[in-house]
């Protein structure tokens, strides 16, 4: 299955600034071919591309005061899992910012007493699927699982953090990933949550806004404070315009079925 990418942001700097883009597919994601293009007072700029230990890929500039046209597209064919160790386990197992899985202890020892494995998952991923509204503009960069808990509302990053941290509760190891998702609709930057089980990590998408088996993987991480397409240090930033865009370019799969165990491919 081959995909096509793309993103397109319309940053306005007051100053110069630190910028961090998080928008290229990891180097699982099976790249057939790529092109990233930063423009800025006419002129492109070249950032520094780092990778991490978990394959993600962050491009890194000074920009200057003014617009800065940012452009992203790629075509993705099959990719494979990013390298896993012991380490990235046990951090999957453990608290983090947004998925705090010690607050949410008791709930989830409530909610799921006695399941495990696969079992576990279906019925974590049915909670939040029903126990969520999907409403965007409604939640903040600072919410969390906790807070998706209470409200019952927010958007797929909420959601994701619910999911790991309710199975981090239950000593499932779960992870954040950042994404782009054919079919979803609105479309836009998406994010699902991944669980190890039965020996691989298997995504779970409680929103169900995308089919599972086309998403393709920006980057992976304990929460969003590891994966966010845009931070920066040191001045202001203004995103006057976003433009995010997935397709298959071959014809799509079956429906998802949300009982299954489903791969990122």
């Amino acid at each position: 299955m081959q995909r096509h990418v793309r993103a397109e942001l319309d940053l306005e700097l007051g100053s110069s600034v630190d910028l961090i883009l998080q928008i290229a597919v990891a180097r699982s994601a099976g790249v057939v071919s790529e092109r990233l293009s930063l423009v800025q007072d006419g002129r492109e700029v070249l950032p520094r591309e780092l990778v991490d230990a978990a394959g993600n890929r962050l491009h890194r500039l000074t920009g200057e005061a003014g617009l800065l046209q940012v452009r992203y597209e790629a075509v993705v064919g099959p990719g494979t899992e990013p390298a896993t160790t012991e380490i990235d386990t046990i951090a999957a197992l453990r608290p983090s910012r947004y998925a705090q899985s010690d607050e949410v202890f008791a709930t989830a020892r409530r909610l799921f007493r006695g399941l495990n494995g696969r079992a576990l998952v279906e019925a974590v991923s049915e909670f939040v699927a029903t126990s969520v509204t999907y409403t965007p503009g409604m939640s903040l960069g600072t919410d969390s699982a906790v807070t998706t808990l209470a409200s019952g509302q927010g958007v797929c990053r909420d959601y994701a953090h619910l999911v790991i941290a309710l199975l981090r509760a239950m000593d499932v190891p779960a992870r954040y990933v950042a994404c782009y998702a054919p079919q979803l609709d609105p479309m836009d930057f998406h994010a699902v949550a991944e669980v190890l089980v039965e020996g691989e990590w298997s995504v779970i998408d409680a929103t169900r806004l995308a089919p599972r088996s086309s998403l393709v993987r920006i980057a992976t991480g304990r929460d969003a404070a590891d994966c966010a397409f845009l931070s920066y240090h040191g001045g202001y930033v203004g995103l006057d315009r976003l433009e995010v865009d997935a397709t298959v370019q071959d014809a799509p799969g079956p429906a998802d079925d949300h009982a299954a165990l489903v791969p990122m491919a």
